[in-house]
């Protein structure tokens, strides 16, 4: 996974896969879900991501075992 954030456009941009995107649905506006075949989810972006969330805490992933 690679986590990616432009300042200069407010973007941040989760990739979850390195294969490469066929299509997008946007799931709320400024939430844009990246899909592969068969729907299988590729990458997350976030427009106006300032907005949405503190951009810090993108340097400060955590993985949490369930």
């Amino acid at each position: 996974m690679k986590v990616r954030y432009d300042d200069e456009v407010d973007a941040a941009y989760i990739q979850l896969s390195s294969k490469r995107p066929k299509g997008a649905v946007e799931i709320k506006e400024g939430v844009v879900v990246h899909v592969a075949n068969k729907d299988e989810i590729v990458g997350i972006e976030i427009l106006n991501a300032s907005e949405r969330f503190p951009i810090k805490n993108l340097h400060r992933l955590q993985f949490v075992s369930y």
